[in-house]
């Protein structure tokens, strides 16, 4: 996976990625919903200071009861949303749009002061917590 930009909060993230021939853009968000939510469920599990943890698992057990496809519990929709980016005005739309997320949601007054994106990379040409690499238009 190439990781070109990216933004979590605190309900979604946004991820603009590339597959390759042997691992497509399905593939790497089959493994890593897997994975994450394997690892977020046993964060909620194995921390006692967690306030709201009896809570959020049962919510996760609820989603994943309703689903024939779930064992025990179900953090992330099944679905995603791939948008192909295959013209400079879309890149830059997309970018835009998901570095803005922390400024519409009012976390914080400008994309690039977002700890948890990339925005830093492409506003301030810093290298941000997670190595990227940017697409140039």
């Amino acid at each position: 996976m190439i990781l070109h930009a990216w933004v979590i909060m605190n309900n979604h993230i946004h991820l603009v990625i590339r597959g390759s021939e042997t691992n497509t853009v399905s593939d790497i968000m089959r493994d890593f919903k897997k994975y994450t939510s394997k690892q977020i469920i046993k964060a909620i599990h194995e921390n006692p200071q967690e306030s709201r943890r009896d809570w959020m698992l049962n919510l996760f057990n609820y989603a994943g009861r309703i689903n024939n496809h779930v064992v025990e519990y179900q953090f992330w929709k099944h679905d995603y949303h791939p948008i192909a980016l295959n013209t400079d005005e879309k890149i830059a739309q997309r970018l835009n749009y998901l570095h803005e997320n922390p400024v519409r949601a009012g976390i914080v007054w400008r994309a690039q002061d977002y700890k948890y994106s990339s925005a830093i990379d492409y506003y301030d040409n810093k290298p941000g917590i997670l190595p990227i690499v940017k697409l140039e238009l």
